[in-house]
């Protein structure tokens, strides 16, 4: 049966990327931590830094990266066995912990279920490649490709070159890593385990995001309905379950978010122990995909206005930061060299292959384009993100399509605009960031909702911006939403979600779930299915299910869990360190 063994599979990934992250935290929680959004932030850098050791340990030889999975795998359920047995951590906080761990769960399996919905799982990664959007390139197979090689081989000899001349150093290696891990406990040919495993991959989101909405104090049904914002979103669905690695970078921010973002940050910027979380998340971004440079930009530009730390804890920050990059870094100049393609085309806009350093090549295209071309190409980084001419022309063949009475061609055209453009995918809720203008005769409702919404509109309007700037610009390297840091417009989406509930309450509710019905009617039918297959319903039922059990869970009361005690208020912990 295929719902069964998805679910299978499912569970399978669930517990191998999870339990890394939750017996770190569990041994947080029992020497003292009691804070759910630092506690969060710690099961995503701790499962991602256990990923990355056991590709290095793969890296040095198969039967060492073996030991390892054995060790990461069976150490984390002893301590998280331990950390439990040791009685030190309430009952309330382990039921609020399990409520997002509960929530990425359901919200991987509403997307695998939509996924499959109109079945596939036999050839899931090219089917993966067009059911919500038109024919993508084979980039979600490239993690895959190479995990292969580094499962077997090590360090032994270079790696193999995949189609379209890409390196295994031009793609950083986070997702890479956890194929590594994973398939050491169970594996496949056909993709499908890879597929299911990299949809739990980028729906870690879920964990970041909830992070940051307890840490910014949001209430319990504006904390549902921004999780429900982005799960139905084209950016969490598109980009969810076709599975190259750029919602789990994002998922690494949202907790850097949490800690910077919020009041969390002052007490983040004077202790060793938010030095280094927040310098292993960003790091862990950047390893995800290099475009998380745009993702990382904003949140220290913004955390430097809301308070510098000292520079100890600067330095001491960026020492653990070079823990996780250096290695890296290394790998591309000495192992697979010479690794910096992704860098000229973003930054460069070069795509073809040559063998010019990263800064000549800069330094040669700004020269052959001048300040005019500079000048313009910038302009059009800003036209791009705001839709312009593309955007217009896709959405009057749609609109002409719907009045012929192709609803095909109208769903397409409309799926490409979202897919594309920044500004234009957040649809209905540019209605909500309108609404927020508001604020300035009408008092908020909830001044910790408003002060949330109101930082996340900073933050993801800094990263547009940024990212015009520094991306090179013109044909090759244009501000599309898929050459960008995906964390930027969930920050918008938060902020449209969180701020308009702040200052109307049911107007909000009602756009918010109108938008997640329109969504949900956009992305539900299958344009492209693959021949001799038709829609399940029990798929359906399933993804139905889930997304309902989402709702309710997202629903449950906090007993508290978002009030962020102030540090003066509260036990210093084993974590807490002064900078």
């Amino acid at each position: 049966m295929v719902q069964g063994e998805l679910l299978l599979l499912l569970a399978i990934h669930v517990v191998l990327t999870g339990l890394p992250g939750a017996a770190v935290a569990l041994y947080a929680a029992s020497r003292g931590e009691r804070r759910e959004p630092v506690l969060l932030a710690i099961f995503l850098a701790a499962s991602g830094s256990a990923a990355m050791f056991d590709f290095w340990a793969y890296y040095g030889s198969h039967e060492i990266g073996q030991t390892a999975s054995f060790f990461i795998a069976f150490g984390s359920v002893l301590l998280g066995g331990w950390s439990l047995y040791d009685g030190n951590i309430e009952r309330d906080l382990l039921r609020r912990l399990a409520t997002p761990l509960v929530l990425w769960l359901l919200g991987s399996a509403f997307l695998i279920y939509l996924g499959f919905i109109h079945g596939g799982n036999h050839e899931a990664l090219a089917m993966s490649a067009k059911r919500f959007s038109g024919q993508m390139p084979s980039d979600n197979d490239i993690p895959r490709f190479f995990s292969d090689w580094f499962f077997s081989h090590g360090h032994n000899g270079t790696p193999p070159v995949f189609p379209g001349e890409w390196l295994a150093s031009d793609r950083p290696p986070l997702q890479t890593a956890y194929a590594v891990y994973e398939r050491t406990f169970a594996w496949d040919d056909i993709g499908l385990h890879y597929q299911v495993m990299g949809v739990v991959l980028q729906q870690l989101w879920i964990v970041g995001l909830w992070a940051l909405l307890l840490a910014g104090r949001a209430g319990r049904v504006t904390r549902w309905l921004a999780m429900l914002t982005v799960l139905v979103s084209d950016v969490a669905i598109v980009n969810g379950f076709f599975v190259w690695p750029k919602m789990l970078p994002a998922a690494m921010l949202l907790a850097a978010a949490a800690l910077v973002l919020t009041p969390l940050w002052s007490e983040v910027r004077r202790s060793f122990w938010g030095a280094a979380l927040l310098a292993a998340l960003l790091g862990l971004a950047l390893l995800g995909h290099g475009a998380s440079v745009f993702g990382v930009v904003p949140l220290l530009i913004v955390a430097a206005f809301r308070g510098l730390p000292s520079w100890r804890w600067i330095g001491f920050g960026i020492l653990i930061g070079a823990l996780f990059m250096l290695p890296w870094s290394a790998f591309q100049r000495w192992g697979d060299p010479p690794g910096n393609r992704l860098t000229k085309w973003f930054l460069a806009g070069e795509i073809e292959i040559d063998e010019r350093g990263t800064l000549e090549a800069i330094r040669d295209s700004y020269g052959e384009a001048g300040l005019d071309g500079t000048i313009h190409n910038k302009g059009q980084n800003f036209v791009s993100i705001a839709g312009g001419g593309p955007m217009a022309l896709d959405l009057k063949v749609g609109v002409e399509n719907l009045f012929d009475g192709n609803v095909r061609g109208f769903v397409e055209h409309i799926r490409t605009i979202f897919f594309l453009r920044l500004l234009p995918s957040l649809g209905l809720l540019l209605i909500g960031m309108v609404a927020m203008l508001a604020r300035i005769w009408r008092p908020a409702r909830s001044a910790d909702e408003w002060r949330l919404g109101f930082i996340c509109l900073i933050a993801g309007a800094v990263g547009a911006v940024s990212w015009a700037l520094i991306m090179f610009g013109g044909t090759n390297a244009a501000t599309v939403i898929h050459q960008g840091s995906l964390v930027i417009p969930v920050l918008l989406m938060v902020a449209a979600a969180v701020g308009v509930r702040s200052l109307f309450p049911r107007f909000g509710l009602g756009l918010l779930l109108l938008n997640a019905v329109a969504m949900l009617a956009l992305y539900a039918p299958a344009l492209e299915p693959p021949e001799a297959t038709s829609y399940s319903f029990f798929s359906g039922l399933i993804a139905a299910a889930c997304l309902a059990g989402f709702c309710a869970v997202s629903l449950l009361r906090d007993r508290g869990a978002d009030q962020i005690a102030p540090v003066g208020d509260r036990p210093t912990t084993a974590i807490d360190s002064p900078a």
